[in-house]
């Protein structure tokens, strides 16, 4: 079966994107536009990885961060975030890698097969 990746932006053409990217390398996606349908999404469909945006319209990337960790049931998920904001590491500290978009494609699959197969 294949791994599954919520993809959480408010960028319609970067969700479509990154969905693309991701099942044409094998992946199943799923996707919210912003944090707090993404705590929602991620309970119900238990991801093994999650990419997350930083600056959203309704719910800031690392609010939802933190949702995410206080669940016991999720908060062992991967999350790479990818961003506009440059050098924003430090908002998601635990984050398995940051990336600032425009992103690499190939750098992007390459974390992803790392973390999760």
């Amino acid at each position: 079966m294949s791994k599954k990746i919520l993809i959480v932006d408010d960028d319609q053409d970067i969700r479509s994107y990154l969905s693309e990217l991701f099942t044409d390398n094998g992946y199943t996606t799923v996707t919210a536009e912003d944090g707090s349908v993404a705590v929602e999404v991620a309970d119900k469909e238990r991801p093994d990885l999650i990419t997350l945006d930083l600056e959203m319209p309704s719910e800031w990337g690392p609010r939802f961060y933190r949702k995410l960790t206080q669940n016991d049931e999720l908060k062992r998920i991967p999350v790479i975030v990818i961003s506009g904001l440059n050098a924003n590491k430090y908002a998601i500290p635990k984050a398995v890698a940051t990336l600032t978009k425009p992103f690499d494609a190939e750098e992007l699959i390459k974390i992803v097969k790392e973390t999760i197969g």
